[in-house]
């Protein structure tokens, strides 16, 4: 009895070891296999019932920034098959502006590009009808199909919200096409007025942009309120733009208001250039901050220089993606008046040396910008600024070689490109980059 039960402890001892080395002997193989395997290992989130979205995650978990884009990857030439960026741009105006307007169209002009005129309740019927008609009638705009005119004018107040539901709208337009659902191929969105103009051509402005990620968003920035905290965030204000059909100024609530402490307050300039996915984000909001903001700054004096700032560093998305600049030349008094002064010939060195790829304010017919025609965009009279996209490259009798689309594809960048290279290169240093990205400061 005592060898049979010896022999049975044996034998299990026996089917144990051989277990364990069989065993043993599988992980090996399987290790083996995933490191010979082309296809990478899931990470340990891939193993949780769900992934969390980022707005999900405690902001009290370190989340790792990404790489600085900094002068050393920008000299790097872009990969053979980068694709050229397209831009979405809303130009707005208003009384009296529709030739403002029209003229910046063209020297925007690109036929990648995707656009929307918009002149406000204020301009007559007629000039949105000519507009319109302008578009329709010029033939390459015509045959490219990418300008479309608000037809049902927004109401804009100077100072309100309405400025900011008016961006929001073109913003969505985009994104929705017309009316198919599907909206045009662009990856950044830019907004102007009619106010504004171009320091490089279209084909300097893809060049440089088509080294850069996607996910960057242009948006000047602060977190120091100062005076604005007591004069624009604290007091309560109505936009009869919001609910009247005539325009007519804010007016004021007696009460005042804290500030809010479930997002910080940030504000900067209302000119900007957003990311495809940033836009997605403020209109499809996948959670409420983007609507708790429109909101609040429902009642904000000036809301456009706050909006989209507060949204883009409160969202852990997107706050490592902005950039601190709205790629403006903006002539301010020092301390900054309510306006920016309008640019002459006499700011042409500054303005130049400024690099930035657009300039504000101009007057309508100033001879500045007939110096920018000539000198930067090669851009005759009632003409689009012409690129290499020109079905021709030469001028007859004064005729314009852009009548016609070639290769939309084809760039030919100039001076512009070298110069706007050289203000990227600066912003997205490792001087410039991070650490000016929606930095929380100390109010004054």
């Amino acid at each position: 009895m005592e060898s049979a039960a010896a022999s049975t402890r044996a034998a299990t001892v026996d089917l144990r070891s051989l277990l364990s080395v069989a065993a043993g002997g599988l992980c090996a193989l399987l290790l083996l296999l995933f490191a010979t395997s082309p296809f990478p290992l899931p990470s340990s989130s891939s193993f949780l019932p769900f992934s969390p979205s980022p707005a999900s995650v405690s902001s009290s978990s370190p989340r790792p920034l990404p790489p600085l884009f900094v002068e050393s990857a920008l000299s790097r030439p872009a990969p053979a098959p980068a694709r050229l960026p397209r831009f979405a741009y809303l130009i707005s105006g208003s009384a009296g502006e529709a030739a403002m307007l029209r003229r910046c169209l063209l020297a925007l002009y690109h036929p990648r590009n995707s656009y929307i005129l918009h002149l406000d309740a204020q301009a007559p019927d007629s000039d949105r009808a000519e507009l319109a008609a302008f578009v329709a009638a010029h033939p390459v705009l015509a045959a490219a199909r990418n300008v479309r005119v608000i037809e049902k004018a927004n109401l804009v107040t100077y100072r309100g919200p309405t400025m900011v539901t008016t961006t929001l709208h073109a913003a969505a337009a985009f994104l929705w096409g017309e009316g198919r659902g599907r909206g045009a191929d662009w990856d950044w969105f830019i907004n102007l007025s009619a106010s504004d103009y171009p320091l490089v051509t279209q084909d300097d402005l893809m060049h440089v942009f088509s080294k850069l990620p996607r996910d960057l968003n242009f948006i000047d920035h602060t977190s120091n309120m100062s005076w604005k905290a007591f004069a624009r965030a604290m007091p309560l204000i109505i936009d009869p733009g919001l609910y009247m059909k005539t325009k007519g100024d804010l007016f004021w609530v007696p009460e005042k208001r804290s500030l809010p402490t479930a997002f910080k307050l940030f504000t900067g300039s209302a000119w900007m250039m957003l990311s495809r996915s940033f836009v997605e984000y403020l209109i499809w909001g996948w959670d409420n901050l983007p609507r708790t903001v429109l909101m609040y700054y429902a009642n904000f004096i000036s809301s456009p220089e706050g909006y989209f700032h507060t949204v883009a560093c409160n969202a852990d998305e997107f706050r490592n993606t902005t950039v601190n600049s709205d790629l403006h030349f903006i002539f301010w008094d020092n301390p900054p008046m309510q306006h920016p002064h309008y640019l002459t010939l006499d700011d042409w060195d500054r303005m130049v040396g400024s690099e930035a790829p657009f300039a504000r304010k101009f007057l309508r017919d100033d001879p500045v910008l007939d110096k920018i025609d000539a000198d930067i965009l090669a851009r005759g009279p009632d003409m689009v600024a012409p690129g290499g996209w020109c079905s021709s490259e030469k001028r007859d009798n004064g005729s314009d070689p852009c009548s016609a689309v070639g290769n939309a594809a084809f760039l030919r960048p100039g001076p512009g490109a070298a110069r706007l290279q050289r203000l990227i290169t600066s912003l997205l240093s490792e001087e410039n980059f991070r650490p000016r990205q929606c930095k929380v400061e100390e109010q004054n």
